[in-house]
Order: C-alpha cells, then structure tokens, then sequence
C-alpha cells in the first residue's frame, strides 16, 4: 500500500512539474508552440490541414465592408491589465472557431512584444505575467478558418504600447 501512495504522489507531482515546464516555455494544449514563430511558417500541417497556411494566408477585405478595431489597455487594480477590444463591423463568433470562412466573423489574435498569447473570443481579456518594461499589445482580426483580414495587404489590427513596472 505505502508503495502505490508514493507512486500516485510521484506520478501527481511529475504531472505538474510537466505543466510547468511546457507552460513556462509557451507550449500549450492547442497542437503547437506559439511561443517558437518558426512553427506560424508554411511548413507545419495539423493532420490533413495545412493549419500554418490559413495562418499565413490573408483574406483581403474590400474598404466598403472593411472591418476595424481599437484596443485600449488599462492597469488592473488589483494585478496585471485589462485588455478591451472595440471591433467594427466584426463579430467575434466564439461557436463558429475553425469552421469555414463567413465575412465579418472571427477570432483575434493578442500579443505581447510579437509573442502570440492567445486568441480572443469575445471584447474582453486579462493580460499578467506580462515582461517588464516596454511592451506593445497587439491585436490582429482573424476570420474563423484562422486566415488574417487584411485591407490592402496591411494586417487589420490595433497596437498599444504600455509600459509594465
């Protein structure tokens, strides 16, 4: 008995300190590193989707119908910032993430200092355990097969920079 208790406290621990290694180096759960830009190249495949091209693929709007976004970042009261993102003629379509393209539809895409941190489903996000010092937030519109809106060949997003003590 006192054998399989150690084992179950080595086997949680182990778990644990695996999480947060792989956390600690940008690796997630989704598939990929997004902290190793390499892996956003045209080379990578997701099982018969070549998942990197619809990342590296814009879908070109027209200026009429050309959607926008503004960010605003604020310090948090109580620890790290607020992250608001202000979209126009966009709707985030959180149900809708990896189906096929609808104009006007998608997710975003929030980095610190070009380090991609996460996709963003809805207005509102927390950012912490942000570097020190100088970091410009940004925000990138994406559709819902993952493909940057661009107008123009420019990427449609927003930056700011704030300064994190």
């Amino acid at each position: 008995m006192r054998t399989f208790i150690l084992f179950i406290i080595g086997m949680t621990f182990g778990a644990a300190g695996g999480f947060l290694v792989a956390a600690g180096n940008g690796i997630t759960f989704d598939g990929h590193d997004h902290a190793d830009s390499a892996q956003h190249g045209f080379e990578m495949d997701h099982g018969g989707t070549d998942h990197a091209k619809m990342h590296g693929t814009p879908i070109e709007v027209d200026s009429a119908n050309a959607p926008s976004v503004g960010i605003v970042v604020t310090k948090d009261p109580m620890a790290g910032y607020n992250l608001h993102v202000m979209p126009v003629r966009f709707a985030f379509i959180p149900d809708a993430a990896s189906t096929a393209h609808v104009a006007g539809e998608g997710h975003a895409h929030v980095y610190a200092n070009g380090v991609k941190l996460a996709r963003l489903y809805g207005p509102w996000m927390h950012l912490d355990n942000l570097p020190k010092g100088e970091v410009e937030i940004t925000v990138s519109l994406n559709s819902n097969d993952h493909h940057p809106y661009v107008l123009n060949g420019v990427p449609i997003e927003a930056k700011q920079t704030i300064t994190v003590e």
